[in-house]
């Protein structure tokens, strides 16, 4: 075997041991520090509140007059009542909303006990608003009860992720 070749070859095994201990490292650092919880999700939903709550003011007359009764005593807004995110708020205006520790969440929880893709509420046709465990490891609790289905939440019942509550309110 020529020297060039030797060489060559030495460099290569070298490089590769680079990048296992840099792949290494940074496997340790993630498992060490967990994922990054940016400020995004309070900031867009502090930001937002005064615009959400304005303009689903004129669309609920319209929606009242289908169904009065359901929608009167609806509630309007997801509170976060414990955890590290305590006080977030988000405004419901029909759409899903995802919990978990993965940054396209709706609601980044950084928290040991949630799932990436841990639970999602959402509305159902008769305007009554539905918690669904996705799979976690842990489970979702719903007023100290174990969800293994789709389930209406009450208002004002608290919905348990790991160390998180959330609460639907008026």
């Amino acid at each position: 075997m020529s020297e060039l070749t030797l060489t060559v070859m030495r460099l290569g095994f070298l490089a590769v041991l680079w990048l296992f201990v840099i792949v290494a490292v940074q496997v340790i650092r993630s498992d060490l520090f967990g994922t990054r919880v940016t400020q995004r999700g309070s900031r867009r939903s502090a930001d937002q509140r005064p615009q959400q709550t304005r303009q689903p003011a004129a669309p609920p007359p319209q929606r009242q007059q289908s169904g009065s009764r359901q929608r009167r005593g609806a509630p309007t807004k997801l509170v976060v009542s414990e955890g590290t995110l305590t006080g977030t708020t988000v405004a419901l205006q029909g759409q899903t909303i995802t919990l978990g520790r993965a940054h396209d969440s709706t609601i980044v929880l950084d928290d040991d006990y949630a799932s990436s893709r841990h639970a999602r509420i959402y509305p159902d046709r008769d305007g009554q608003w539905i918690v669904e465990d996705l799979g976690s490891t842990n489970g979702t609790y719903l007023d100290r009860t174990r969800l293994t289905a789709p389930t209406p939440i009450p208002l004002g019942a608290p919905i348990r992720i790991g160390k998180t509550v959330i609460e639907l309110r008026k």
